[in-house]
């Protein structure tokens, strides 16, 4: 469908584009900008005046609970709930019931995504089999099956000879492993932050250098290796700053936060609210200071949702007893550009760390709107204020810290391969 977008405020920083113009669309592809191509006719029209066209969102980290856990959520749903937040593209953790550690479930799972004809969705294969972390998967297949990269999710690795082996047989035919650093034997049993809050609260404590221990392992480990390891969800200002030297030194790392990470801290616990029950814990406001400057000078390289639905029976229970995670998909865009507006940053700094960045670690052509590029984009309106609600949500999730906030960006328009899969 030939499609023209007229008047939006096009914003794409991977292209340095910041300007009023029109965006015509052909064959699932931007034909042009600006000016339309020749012989060009628009079978639809989208007027974007006020608006911001901006590349479709990349999540590094969501949740579809498929196969296995259907009854958190499902396929179908949590699909539309990405498109409903601008998502275009999204990463799947392998930790499904059972794992993604055999080609035919990947290819099952590739398939019920393009047979709903939303958004993209890349796979994560598990690392070992069963995340049982005794043997390795065969990794060959499964990047033939579908597969962008390799990892244990939240499933602690506790032998380092088969992270070792693991990464050398990644290295040697150039696979990404993903990565969550935290050591399990100091994180085993805590359930929030190690500090005056979790005290207070009579909550057992993971301490930041549970991370930074297994950090180190890590670092080390890509340094006799020269594995490229993507690091899931910092959430430390220690952890931060050992990222900043490890990219200064040359090694070949990137890393994320969670959008949630870089906006609270263990004091938003406050009564016990389950819904800030995450892994890894929020930690103290330093902390999370230090991850909103990391991102903001590109330490940490992408803001993703790590959308993880819960059903509310799950969550309705004492703190240390519910479920972790929080849903986010369709609160990604929303919190990237609340923290671009505390940090006083300009709006393309919001949108690049959500879309040209997190792109750039896949080693996709997505996240930004050149000539020829695929027509994912989604349109919104970055003045309008957004009540969460649980109605408000598409998620079957509704597990968020932030239900009753206002929250900034209203998503209008969502498109996926030049085709309009969302629209308000």
């Amino acid at each position: 469908m030939n499609i023209t977008i007229k008047n939006g405020r096009l914003v794409d920083p991977r292209n340095h584009v910041d300007a009023t113009t029109d965006i015509f669309i052909a064959a699932g592809r931007i034909a042009a900008l600006g000016k339309a191509p020749a012989g060009f006719r628009p079978e639809h029209s989208i007027d974007a005046k006020g608006l911001v066209v901006c590349p479709g969102l990349v999540d590094l980290s969501a949740r579809l609970r498929e196969p296995g856990f259907e009854y958190k959520a499902t396929l179908e749903s949590e699909m539309h709930a990405a498109v409903a937040g601008g998502v275009t593209s999204l990463v799947c953790p392998p930790d499904t019931d059972p794992p993604l550690d055999e080609p035919g479930l990947v290819e099952m799972l590739k398939r019920r995504a393009e047979s709903l004809n939303l958004a993209h969705v890349y796979p994560l294969g598990a690392l070992t089999a069963g995340l049982k972390g005794t043997h390795l998967t065969e990794m060959a297949e499964l990047v033939d099956s579908g597969c962008v990269a390799f990892s244990q999710a939240d499933t602690p690795l506790i032998d380092t000879q088969m992270l070792w082996r693991a990464m050398q047989y990644a290295t040697t035919y150039s696979y990404q492993v993903w990565l969550r650093p935290q050591d399990s034997f100091l994180a085993r049993d805590g359930i929030a932050h190690d500090g005056e809050v979790a005290t207070r609260l009579g909550l057992s404590g993971i301490p930041a250098f549970a991370e930074t221990i297994a950090l180190a392992t890590i670092l080390t480990l890509v340094r006799e290796t020269g594995t490229r390891v993507h690091l899931c969800r910092l959430s430390s200002a220690a952890g931060v700053d050992m990222v900043r030297r490890a990219k200064a030194e040359g090694l070949p790392v990137s890393c994320d936060v969670s959008a949630h990470h870089a906006h609270l801290a263990d004091t938003d616990i406050g009564y016990f609210d389950s819904h800030c029950h995450v892994v890894p814990p929020f930690r103290s406001q330093r902390d999370r200071d230090a991850l909103r400057q990391g991102l903001a000078d590109g330490t940490i390289d992408a803001m993703c949702s790590d959308h993880a639905p819960v059903d509310e029976d799950a969550k309705q229970l004492p703190f240390g007893e519910s479920e972790v995670g929080v849903t986010g998909l369709e609160l990604l865009l929303a919190l990237a550009i609340k923290w671009a507006d505390e940090m006083k940053l300009p709006l393309s700094a919001a949108i690049q760390c959500v879309s040209a960045r997190p792109a750039a670690i896949l080693g996709l052509d997505a996240g930004h709107l050149a000539v020829g590029a695929a027509a994912d984009l989604c349109v919104f309106d970055a003045k309008a204020h957004v009540r969460i609600t649980a109605a408000h949500l598409r998620s079957q999730g509704k597990n968020t810290p932030y239900i009753g906030y206002e929250l900034p960006g209203r998503v209008r328009h969502t498109l996926v391969g030049g085709r309009v899969v969302f629209e308000a």
